[in-house]
Parts: structure tokens; sequence; C-alpha cells
């Protein structure tokens, strides 16, 4: 288990003999997919096991970020504790008319400063709703299990399954393309961010097949 993830983490088959290795490994087969029940030599190929061994194919919801999160930088604190130093020592020299200027100054800088963040987290919370409200069940995925095409749920892929991607689907889980040409996937929704050119990822099964959970399929010759 550790080293299938450190494939993907490190971008790395050697270790595993490239993708047959990989598919040795985890006991399946990249054309017929994997086998759902035992063999008489006892290698066994079930999906609960496998589920059981490997996880599913679930995650856990990630912490959400609040509006105040820049407010715990020590540094925006020692800037607002300055800022308040500066307020109620000007005021009481200049008055309240002029004696608000430089502290006033200070709180109007460290909210713009932090404003750019607290707005992307608001952001990247409503996104994370709006995954979390869908029933993941209704989603289904084209996979092949013992050489027969059919469709599952994206939370009943198990570890060795064999997934047909095509233009507009989404990488239901971390895995390698063994089939295919002008697969092109688009990244930019594992960093909140905006598509641009170098989110879109030209993955090749002889030169970095590696696909990741949550990308996007932009362009897919064939079935991948």
């Amino acid at each position: 288990m550790t080293a299938l993830a450190a494939i993907v983490k490190e971008k790395n088959l050697h270790q595993l003999g490239g993708i047959e290795g990989v598919a040795s490994t985890l006991a399946t087969n990249i054309r017929n997919g994997i086998s759902t029940t035992s063999t008489s030599t006892g290698a066994v190929h079930d999906v609960a096991l496998r589920r059981k061994d490997f996880g599913s194919n679930t995650y856990q919801r990630p912490p959400t970020k609040s509006l105040t999160e820049g407010f715990k930088d020590i540094t925006v604190l020692i800037l607002l504790l300055c800022a308040a130093l500066s307020l109620g020592l000007g005021i009481k020299e200049h008055g309240l008319k002029e004696g608000w200027y430089d502290g006033g100054g200070i709180f109007v800088a460290v909210i713009l400063t932090i404003s750019p963040s607290a707005v992307s987290n608001f952001i990247q919370n409503r996104h994370l709703e709006k995954l979390f409200k869908v029933n993941s069940n209704t989603i289904k995925v084209n996979v092949v299990r013992d050489g027969k095409p059919q469709q599952i749920p994206i939370f009943e892929i198990v570890a060795g399954d064999v997934v047909f991607l095509n233009t507009g689907d989404q990488v239901p889980a971390d895995g390698l393309l063994f089939d295919g040409h002008k697969l092109q996937v688009d990244e930019s929704s594992l960093t909140w961010e905006g598509v641009t050119t170098t989110d879109c990822i030209q993955v090749k099964s002889n030169r970095n097949p590696f696909l990741l959970f949550g990308s996007k399929v932009v362009a897919a010759g064939e079935d991948a």
C-alpha cells in the first residue's frame, strides 16, 4: 500500500516495474480488469477484500477555513496590536479628528492584505459545500470487470479497477494511463484556481501516465 501511494506522489514507476508491474502487483488485467471471484491458486481478487486491503474510494471532508483565518497569523496580530497602540496614542496626543491617521492606516493596510485570502477561503468553502451535497452514489463511472464493461458508483471503485475516461469526465481516483492518446487533463480544481495553460497536463502512457483524482479530462482521442 505504501509503495503504491509513493508511485503517484513521487511519480516513479520503476520501483514496481512500470505499468505492467503495477498491474501485476494489484493482480489485475489491463484489458479485462479485476476478477470478482477467487481463483484456484488462492490469489483472491474479491472486491470486498481489495476494499479492505487498500481502502475504499472515499475521502474525509477537509476542515473548512473561516473568513478570520488570516487573523491567526502572528505577524498580522502584531500589526494589529501596533495599530491599536498607534491609534490610542494618536488620539490622546492629537485628538480624534487627526490622531487616528497612523493607526487607522495600519488597520486598513492589514485588512487589505488579508482580504484576498479571506475571499479565497470563502469561495473554496462554497465549492466544497456543493461537492459534498452531491449524492456520490448517483455518480457513475465506466469500468471493466471480468472482461465486461459496466457502470458502478464512484465510491465503489477499488484498487486495480480499469476505468474508461472520455472528454468531460472527472478522474475518479488516482491512477495510471495505459491506453489512449491525446489525453489532456485540467488540474486547476486541485489548487482551487482558474484554468490556465499550465493547468492542462498532457498525459501519455509511455511518459507521464499519472492521473490525479479530481482532475478533469479536457481532451481524449480515444477511451483511456
